[in-house]
């Protein structure tokens, strides 16, 4: 999830919203008010006896990746300075819908970042009723808990608690994506932002495990992301078969459940080849899939090739990958989607 501006700006623009959205924004403000009052600098946790160590050698951990990120991967970094423990699970919990005969997501408008494919909150209750009133309004939806979001550079975000159980690899992407949202954030395109972010953050892993001589851990996370990309290529497949058929008939429900529960299958049976070391992976396994599910695949995924292919143009130099993706950010939705996702040759 990623949040807007400051929140006198955002509250500013209550005035002019209805009373559903505005009771949207006030739960906004009152969940990143409750971050803030529950930071504390990283140095004053590292230093507080009453602390686990586990809490400690994640948050040096989060420091360095930090200090990587800055100096090897060019990205902001004045994130991550503090820590806040939620004492909760997930930071906020984000929903998604779809139509239940069209693969495109259900989008919602926000200031300062135009349209998003999925709407934040910050109590589980509240994202519970968000989605039942979704789902009894005719539409497919996928509700799930998140344990990290940027807002974009507008302000430091701190560590949090619900981050603390990642392998380093896991903390690593995680730190990585977040800081990327703050080199760039092109409004209203979350397909673009998001794969953008998912691809620059693996590229910078495998970087950080190399640097620091970790070559083990290295290949099981290649390992990971193999596992990763056939689950996604296997899932998006589905949804460009769910595409045609939704064009071809009419509300075709049965057609629909078969392809789905081919699909639940053959990552059911995907899942069983391996063993599941990541939790991650395990948990995409056993979810019931949807329009909605499907479209978080294509948010975070389908795009990451062609920003992949990018990175090789640049000959691997991230502030010429970087210059390329500001150009074809500053292009059309349409231009972006055909550059990325039809191999249209190289950017400028």
């Amino acid at each position: 999830m990623k949040l807007g501006s400051k929140s006198f700006v955002l509250a500013a623009a209550l005035a002019l919203c209805s009373c559903s959205t505005a009771k949207f924004y006030t739960q906004a403000m009152r969940g990143q008010a409750e971050i803030w009052s529950r930071q504390r600098p990283v140095a004053e946790v590292l230093a507080d006896p009453a602390e686990t160590e586990a809490v400690k050698k994640k948050l040096r951990l989060v420091l360095e990746l930090r200090e990587f990120a800055k100096k090897e991967l060019k990205l902001p970094a004045e994130s991550f300075g503090t820590y806040s423990d939620l004492k909760r699970p997930y930071v906020v919990w984000v929903v998604y819908a779809a139509e239940p005969f069209h693969v495109e997501p259900k989008e919602w408008w926000y200031p300062f970042v135009g349209k998003l494919s999925y709407r934040g909150f910050f109590r589980q209750e509240d994202a519970k009723a968000e989605a039942l009133k979704l789902k009894n309004a005719g539409y497919d939806v996928f509700a799930a808990g998140v344990e990290a979001y940027s807002t974009l550079g507008y302000f430091k975000d701190p560590v949090l608690n619900t981050c603390m159980h990642r392998s380093d690899a896991e903390l690593a992407e995680l730190v990585f994506h977040e800081l990327t949202h703050s080199r760039l954030f092109v409004p209203g395109d979350t397909n673009f932002n998001e794969a953008f972010a998912t691809a620059n953050a693996q590229a910078g892993v495998r970087r950080w495990l190399r640097s620091q001589g970790r070559l083990g851990e290295l290949r099981a996370y290649e390992a990971h992301l193999r596992k990763e990309k056939e689950i996604n290529r296997l899932a998006l497949e589905a949804r460009e078969r769910l595409r045609k058929l939704y064009a071809e008939e009419k509300k075709p429900l049965e057609q629909k459940r078969s392809l789905l529960q081919t699909l639940q299958e053959r990552l059911g049976h995907l899942g069983m080849k391996e063993q599941a070391t990541d939790v991650r992976s395990g948990k995409e396994l056993k979810l019931v899939w949807n329009n909605a599910r499907l479209n978080t695949i294509a948010t975070y995924f389908k795009m990451v090739p062609g920003f992949e292919r990018i990175l090789r143009q640049a000959g691997g130099d991230l502030e010429a990958f970087y210059g390329k993706v500001e150009a074809l950010g500053k292009q059309s939705a349409a231009e972006r989607q055909r550059v990325l996702e039809g191999g249209g040759g190289h950017v400028p």
